[in-house]
């Protein structure tokens, strides 16, 4: 009697080599691009010379014409609790990987210049 098994069988008849489960991928932590540090430029910039007393609580759009990415900013709060001007805000991203959702806060330094203190993918 001859019997034939179709399909995808893993039968270790012959006492192979065993796979190597140390490696795992997605284990290195994704780096900054040059891409995603301009657009994080181009967004503190748009938060930080933002008019609040006009703007209110107008969405504001951006634009990276070097990257091609654009997103609205919302929701932005100033706070001075920390004895340093901060801004906190939301804002989207839409770019060629998806759109993404950020939460981020700029603050002014004591040389005059603004610094993204946090920026991060909600």
């Amino acid at each position: 009697m001859l019997v034939i098994l179709t399909g995808c069988v893993s039968l270790d008849l012959f006492g192979g080599e065993k796979v190597d489960k140390s490696l795992s991928t997605a284990s290195v932590p994704n780096q900054q691009t040059t891409q995603t540090l301009s657009d994080d430029a181009t967004i503190r910039n748009a938060v930080t010379s933002a008019d609040l007393a006009k703007i209110s609580d107008s969405p504001l759009p951006w634009a990276n014409a070097a990257t091609g990415s654009a997103g609205v900013v919302t929701a932005i709060r100033e706070d001075r609790n920390t004895g340093f001007v901060c801004r906190n805000f939301n804002t989207t991203r839409h770019s060629f990987e998806g759109v993404a959702s950020y939460s981020g806060q700029a603050c002014l330094s004591e040389t005059g210049e603004w610094l993204m203190t946090s920026f991060s993918q909600k």
